[in-house]
């Protein structure tokens, strides 16, 4: 199933049979050092740039409800943010994993964002809808 927006991401997450955590890294954008006039340009424009992690949580579905109450929890911080990587953690079949259980999945998420690895994660932006980034 392709997954068009954050709605459609809770919807899915909970249909499924295991609890779910998800992990989320927020990520902004920025121009990579020493940027090209090409890519200075580009950046301006809105498209290009690196995406550089700026904050990190996990939470259980019953903790989530839409995209502007997230948009609004992730203001309090005072982290600026682009866009948002998703992804699910499964539990036990009772239980959704604890957040001590995310931490090491949620550190290798950042890291591999990091790295430019960006295909096993769900994106999405500040809107909700979903973000095809090449």
């Amino acid at each position: 199933m392709a997954i068009a927006n954050y709605a459609e991401l809770l919807s899915e997450a909970h249909r499924q049979p295991e609890p779910q955590r998800l992990l989320f890294v927020f990520a902004r954008a920025e121009l990579p050092d020493n940027p090209d006039a090409q890519q200075q340009e580009r950046f301006e424009q809105g498209e290009g740039g690196v995406l550089t992690p700026a904050l990190c949580v996990d939470k259980t579905l019953d903790e989530l409800s839409d995209m502007e109450s997230l948009v609004v929890e992730s203001q309090r911080t005072g982290v600026t943010w682009d866009i948002v990587f998703v992804a699910a953690l499964a539990g036990d079949g009772t239980n959704p994993p604890t957040s001590e259980e995310a931490e090491r999945p949620l550190q290798r998420m950042v890291e591999a964002l990091q790295m430019g690895s960006i295909g096993n994660f769900l994106a999405f932006d500040r809107q909700g809808d979903s973000v095809d980034i090449q």
